[in-house]
């Protein structure tokens, strides 16, 4: 059997894959829906089809590789991922295209529920101290493919509508070859047959969501509100960042890309190199109300950095001692400050919780909470653009002075938690 390291290389590298795939085809759904004459709603309708079904489905992989194995969730759910961009290569030519494109973003996020079997997969295979750690690098090798993935899709479009459909289901069956041959099991078979045996030691999807509403006082409740709310203040910022640069800053659709470069490489950079570190030093505990201290403050700081309206004015306050071209970049610099803190904040708040989440739950659920986590992670991304957009429309500083309060009251749900959450050197699956 492969090492753990070797182990989570090899996921790492199915992640990365899938979501170069994804991103291929994702950019390209508001060009598509326009060519059909339709508007931003029909657009954002087919964005938030996938976190539907993503929602729906992510507990239902987390119960299948409870019971099955993670290995074989995570080959059933690429190949629905292959499906669904045959779909998308040839949606433009089939009779009704909008059904089409509509199927395929719910195929699509159908299989992608599989994000749970991928957490938990890293859960088996690593020891508790080391999980934050590893989900930090697994995020950092799929904002990678979000990097890159929309370069991809752009040139393979060259080659037609069919293009970027075709190539990102080529590359995802060549993704489903890899993972068959390199990837092992980490779930505990044995236990896993035990579980299947006795119907008492298994939860419903259903119960399990339910649990967490009528019994949120619990710490893996608990942990799951955390994550559920700062991911949907964090989504919802982040729906709003096109919008709230093209108001306040002159952002246009040829310039939004860089900044999105921006916090995409911060993002990568901290969850591959810094994170490690600082889970050694900090523990997983501090470290993520240390991240969500740094995303409430710069999600607070966007609703109060604006540009100098009278650039000529400030330079005669200064006495000339800078040029009115540098004075007018000056606003620029604190919203750099502002939104780099976003990546920050998440990469460490967002997999320490994940990873505190699998301390608290006994293995032979794990898979089915972290689904239960994704369920209500998902939740949050379809609910809060929606309620961010309308507060956008009736003030500016609106959603972001919202969002900085819910990711602050993050905080105090994680009060004590460290009476539940000590990591210890335990064994780790014997499939490692």
């Amino acid at each position: 059997m492969r090492s753990s390291g070797s182990k989570l290389w090899i996921l790492m590298i199915t992640a990365f894959i899938d979501m170069v795939g994804l991103l291929m085809v994702l950019p390209l759904l508001p060009f598509y829906a326009k060519s059909l004459g339709q508007g931003g709603l029909m657009v954002g309708l087919l964005v938030s089809s996938f976190a539907v079904a993503q929602l729906l489905t992510a507990p239902m992989w987390g119960r299948m590789s409870d019971a099955y194995g993670r290995r074989p969730a995570l080959l059933v759910g690429l190949t629905a991922s292959a499906i669904a961009y045959v779909i998308f290569g040839y949606a433009l030519e089939l009779p009704h295209p909008l059904f089409f494109l509509f199927l395929c973003r719910i195929v699509q996020g159908a299989g992608g529920g599989t994000v749970s079997v991928i957490q938990a997969y890293v859960a088996d295979a690593t020891q508790p101290g080391e999980r934050a750690k590893a989900l930090g690098w697994l995020s950092a090798a799929t904002n990678a493919g979000v990097a890159i993935g929309p370069v991809l899709g752009s040139l393979t479009h060259a080659w037609g509508p069919r293009g970027p459909g075709l190539f990102a289901a080529a590359l995802c069956v060549g993704n489903i070859v890899f993972a068959w041959k390199y990837l092992d099991e980490s779930r505990d078979m044995q236990e896993a047959a035990q579980s299947k045996a006795d119907p008492t030691q298994r939860s419903r999807s259903r119960d399990a969501v339910l649990h967490v509403v009528t019994h949120s006082a619990e710490p893996a409740s608990r942990l799951i509100w955390i994550y559920a709310i700062a991911m949907g203040a964090f989504s919802g910022v982040m729906s709003m960042l096109a919008l709230y640069l093209a108001k306040r800053f002159g952002v246009t659709e040829k310039t939004i890309g860089f900044f999105f470069a921006y916090t995409g490489i911060i993002s990568v950079v901290t969850r591959a190199l810094i994170l490690g570190k600082m889970v050694d030093r900090f523990g997983e505990i501090r470290l993520s109300r240390f991240g969500s201290t740094l995303l409430a403050i710069g999600i607070a700081a966007m609703a109060f950095t604006k540009p100098i309206t009278d650039p000529a004015r400030v330079v005669a306050m200064l006495g000339g001692f800078l040029p009115a071209s540098a004075v007018v970049v000056l606003p620029y610099l604190p919203l750099a400050l502002a939104v780099a803190l976003l990546p920050l904040g998440t990469a460490f708040t967002f997999p320490c919780v994940t990873a505190m989440l699998s301390h608290v739950i006994p293995s032979r659920e794990r898979g089915l909470y972290m689904g239960v986590q994704q369920t209500f992670g998902g939740a949050a991304r379809v609910i809060f653009p929606v309620v961010f957009g309308i507060l956008f429309d009736l003030a500016l500083p609106l959603p972001f002075l919202l969002s900085a309060s819910l990711v602050v009251f993050t905080i105090y749900l994680g009060l004590g938690m460290e009476s539940y959450v000590r990591p210890k050197t335990d064994t780790v699956a014997s499939t490692v």
